[in-house]
């Protein structure tokens, strides 16, 4: 098995980026720690694959979505904050809160330095 191959039926998920080999492809080392993210969630039983199903489809035929499907990944978190809140499981203030706390620490680090949530200034 490889580093991508996973028994989660998210594998599947509609228009997910894949490599000729069939594995996932990340544009960013965020997009793959959201797919994580979900896999997890998912294996953890806090929502079913029909459930994500219609809550990534509904993202990605939002009015306004990249024709080229280059914000597939915003799709995704959209998709798995919105999954989050409506069960419950997450709040969607706080979910705002670490979106602009991550946000001013990309602004504050220096370019070519990872981006860590103690770089927030506010932090």
């Amino acid at each position: 098995m490889s580093l991508y191959e996973t028994a989660s039926p998210l594998t599947r998920s509609p228009q997910l980026p894949k490599s000729a080999g069939g594995e996932p492809v990340f544009p960013e080392p965020w997009a793959a720690a959201a797919f994580a993210m979900t896999v997890h969630l998912h294996e953890r039983g806090l929502f079913t694959w029909r459930e994500w199903a219609k809550m990534l489809s509904a993202e990605l035929h939002r009015p306004g979505r990249a024709v080229n499907g280059s914000d597939y990944f915003e799709c995704w978190v959209a998709a798995l904050s919105s999954l989050l809140v409506n069960k419950g499981i997450a709040d969607v203030g706080a979910i705002l809160l670490l979106q602009k706390s991550w946000q001013r620490a990309a602004q504050a680090t220096p370019h070519g330095k990872p981006i860590e949530l103690s770089n927030d200034p506010l932090h």
